[in-house]
């Protein structure tokens, strides 16, 4: 594999995708509560949250992106909907998803393939 190529490739494009799909949602940055992402590497998405906001001129907001991965490891794209079922379960300290919120749902990874979709619970 070639680390550095990929790392790259998802700082680049992994936040445009995410940006390009909440605008065609309709919600806007302010209404996202949650990002759940594929968490293969903490360092990676945290840099990738943190562009997806400065593409709104904005800090990354705390607690935004809940992270499992030094409890469970890299479980590849099952992360996403295991985070979001131990949210809602209250397994993870400090996060909670309420009735109305909007969440970004993103993931990169075989083939680099890039995937975000905008949930309103």
């Amino acid at each position: 594999m070639y680390g550095r190529k990929i790392y790259e490739f998802a700082l680049t494009n992994v936040p445009l995708a995410i940006k390009a799909c909440l605008e065609k949602s309709g919600y806007t940055i302010q209404d996202v509560k949650k990002i759940l992402i594929h968490q293969a590497n903490e360092k990676m998405d945290e840099a990738i949250v943190k562009r997806f906001y400065k593409l709104h001129n904005m800090p990354m907001p705390e607690g935004v992106m809940p992270m499992t991965i030094n409890k469970l490891g890299n479980s590849s794209v099952a992360t996403v909907p295991t985070l979001y079922d131990m949210i809602l379960k209250g397994k993870l300290d400090n996060q909670e998803i309420n009735t109305g919120d909007v969440i970004i749902f993103a993931s990169v990874g075989a083939g680099m393939n890039i995937n975000a979709i905008v949930y309103k619970h």
